[in-house]
């Protein structure tokens, strides 16, 4: 009877970190103007994250190399956090924790700023 309630216990809590990851994406997708359904995708997912974080799109080919994707996913989730005007620390966060971390930057006050450079001008411009 005990490994029943252990094993009820695991469950519950999977889920409960399944729907905390889901919809933390999905607000996240939403606050970078991206459609939320496009969080439950996968690997269109990881395609719009590049997008939202400004890399590009072939380092989705990356993630099938060894070591290189270790490289891709560090680029993806710093630069998701740099684009909410983030640091490095919440990439890092995004990348170990996403049921923790995704949730606070779609839930909190950060707004998305574009381009994974924290709110820089893009495209070159000089910021006056």
């Amino acid at each position: 009877m005990e490994p029943d309630i252990a094993n009820t216990i695991l469950l519950v809590a999977y889920l409960g970190i399944l729907v905390l990851t889901v919809a933390g994406t999905w607000k996240v997708f939403q606050k970078a103007d991206q459609p939320g359904w496009a969080s439950l995708i996968p690997i269109y997912n990881a395609y719009v994250m590049l997008k939202i974080g400004d890399n590009p799109g072939w380092y989705l080919l990356l993630f099938i190399i060894p070591i290189a994707n270790i490289y891709a996913g560090w680029k993806m989730y710093v630069g998701v956090a740099k684009a909410f005007g983030k640091g490095i620390g919440w990439g890092v966060g995004l990348w170990f924790l996403p049921f923790v971390f995704f949730p606070l930057l779609a839930f909190g006050d950060a707004s998305y700023h574009g381009g994974g450079r924290g709110g820089g001008s893009a495209g070159g411009e000089a910021a006056i």
